[in-house]
């Protein structure tokens, strides 16, 4: 079958909307017809060369949409189930899976990587093309592992739902299985973009007493206010490290989370932690950065964790965290700022680029044919 979409051909240009063809389903995968995908500062980066991608790709990994068609030994799914995708579809029986880090999964890996020997799915122009991250969600449909297709309530609509695959589940899982945010705790958050928004609400829904918002842009302060942020700072105007102490018996945060993926917000974070708290480094930056801190900040018995998708679990996550916003408790629609089409996919790159947006969603109905 033939579909639309956006692929990277080189680093440092724009994504090109062409004809994708795809051909017999494997037997393990499924077939989705995809409603939306986010724009996440992962592709912005895949397409930069910041983030390393085989070319050409077709770029996206967090999606939504509807299974269409299920390959013969598919058990978990039907045509019809309303899914979301996940980027970390692991093994279970893999050196990492065994210890109960699926994050780390080597087959995964090998998708992600695009290793000689990984069955190519995709063909544009009369060549095999990449899916980045195993997804690929900046297309009409995408083709993936019956584990990288998780069935959510059809009443989830498509553009909330495409936003648990990466942010959500990042910043929720980090609050709930790295961290182990208690009841009571006091929680401080350095970045307020999607990531750090979605800790704010991890720690609300953990019953944090204190939860403090970091960042430079008054308008992200206010969305963390509108999340569960009881506090808000603003650096540099406010003395953020002071602050914090200054709300928590002068001891600091019980969890500090840096969420930016700069060096002077993870400095922060570690100053802001109390002695024997817990520091989550949850943005990153070139793997080839080099990074000086302030030694004494990492003392005092610290726990310092580092985490690429908060310890998700997706199949168990997902499904939770739909049942969320069904209910009233997890904000998603407030973390929308756009929707474009995917012919226009690369506007809504530009306004990522602009940082006010937390989130732009390519709006796969509107696409047309």
């Amino acid at each position: 079958m033939q579909f639309k979409a956006a692929v990277l051909r080189e680093r440092g240009q724009a994504l090109s909307i062409e004809t994708v063809s795809c051909g017999a389903l494997p037997d393990d995968h499924v077939l989705v017809r995809l409603g939306a995908a986010g724009l996440c500062h992962t592709d912005r980066e895949a397409m930069t060369g910041a983030f390393a991608a085989p070319l050409p790709s077709v770029l996206g990994h967090e999606g939504a949409g509807v299974v269409e068609r299920v390959g013969r030994a598919v058990t978990q799914l039907r045509p019809g189930d309303h899914v979301v995708m996940n980027i970390y579809p692991s093994c279970g029986q893999c050196f990492y899976c065994r210890r109960s880090q699926p994050v780390l999964c080597e087959p995964v890996g090998q998708l992600h990587r695009g290793t000689a020997g990984v069955p190519r799915i995709l063909q544009a122009g009369g060549e095999p093309v990449h899916q980045f991250l195993s997804v690929s969600s900046f297309a009409q449909y995408c083709v993936v592992p019956q584990g990288g297709a998780i069935a959510v309530p059809r009443e989830l609509p498509f553009a909330q739902a495409c936003l648990l695959g990466c942010s959500v589940i990042t910043g929720i899982g980090a609050v709930q299985r790295i961290a182990r945010v208690q009841p009571g705790d006091s929680v401080a958050v350095v970045g307020c973009g999607p990531v750090g928004l979605a800790v704010i609400q991890g720690a609300r829904l953990a019953r944090a007493a204190t939860i403090v918002a970091i960042d430079t842009d008054a308008g992200k302060l206010a969305r963390a206010r509108l999340l569960g942020a009881t506090h808000a700072l603003a650096v540099p105007r406010d003395d953020a490290v002071a602050q914090v102490r200054a709300c928590t018996q002068g001891r600091g945060a019980d969890h500090a989370f840096e969420a930016a993926g700069i060096h002077r917000a993870l400095q922060t974070a570690l100053s802001c932690a109390r002695p024997g708290g817990t520091v989550t480094i949850l943005g990153k930056t070139h793997a080839d950065a080099e990074v000086a801190l302030q030694f004494g900040s990492m003392t005092g018995e610290k726990r310092i964790l580092r985490s690429s998708l908060g310890g998700g679990r997706a199949r168990d996550d997902f499904p939770l965290y739909a049942q969320w916003y069904l209910q009233g408790e997890l904000k998603l629609d407030e973390l929308i700022d756009l929707r474009v089409d995917l012919d226009h996919i690369n506007d809504g790159f530009a306004e990522l680029d602009r940082g006010e947006a937390i989130r732009v969603v390519v709006d796969m109905d509107a696409s047309g044919p």
